[in-house]
């Protein structure tokens, strides 16, 4: 009767161990977390850990994590250049299985006269970018970037005219919805598509960043967590 209840429990243990492993797969499957903020004490300046500097420019990464209204965000502030960090998706990402991107952000201060889609005024308070990453990558790369613009109205898609590898998607604009939170869910599958007119490989990496060198003037926005998900 004793090994009888010890063989028993083991199976037990065994059969809660493959269930958990099931549940934690299909989580796993359901979503992708970029990015959350919780790992970081608030109060964490300049460039996250397991973030990477952006190659360009001369980024001041006036950056903070910090929790606005309870919710963990990165802070970021921009007077007069440009700041981005990235983060390397080794692959994590199957937009087959997880083609939704979800974020939410708050801009405050707008680019003055701030607009995507020219060259003199790309300046943008807030940036989200998904890449795909090919050598040369100045030629071959391929960048959405879901921006808060200033001036070029919602909904309007335009590349970038200096950077011929990034295309916009101008998701909010102006400063109706300042200081508020806003949630923000696209589908990349379909956006890439719409761009490219071809189905997208894996993402090789998520940037973030903001923007006002071309405008001489300031911005600053919130940037929440960000992840990958099923529709």
């Amino acid at each position: 009767m004793k090994t009888f209840v010890m063989s028993s429990t083991r199976v037990h243990r065994a059969v809660l161990a493959v269930a958990c492993a099931v549940v934690t797969t299909a989580w796993a499957a359901e979503r992708v977390v970029v990015e959350d903020w919780r790992s970081y004490p608030h109060g964490t300046r300049g460039i996250p850990r397991g973030w990477k500097e952006q190659n360009w420019g001369k980024p001041a990464y006036d950056l903070e994590i910090v929790s606005d209204d309870g919710q963990p965000a990165l802070h970021l502030r921009s007077k007069g250049e440009t700041s981005a960090i990235i983060r390397d998706l080794k692959a994590s990402v199957d937009l087959k299985e997880t083609p939704i991107i979800e974020w939410s952000w708050k801009a405050m201060t707008l680019p003055t006269g701030g607009n995507a889609c020219h060259k003199s005024t790309d300046d943008e308070a807030a940036q989200v970018y998904v890449a795909w990453v090919r050598t040369p990558e100045t030629v071959r790369s391929r960048i959405i970037g879901y921006v808060w613009d200033s001036t070029a109205p919602a909904g309007t898609i335009c590349k970038s005219e200096k950077t011929s590898t990034v295309t916009y998607v101008v998701l909010r604009s102006g400063a109706d919805e300042l200081g508020k939170w806003i949630p923000e869910r696209r589908n990349v599958v379909e956006d890439f598509r719409k761009i490219y007119g071809e189905a997208p490989d894996k993402p090789t990496a998520l940037s973030l960043g903001i923007d006002s060198d071309d405008t001489r003037s300031s911005a600053e926005s919130f940037i929440g967590p960000t992840v990958f998900t099923r529709p």
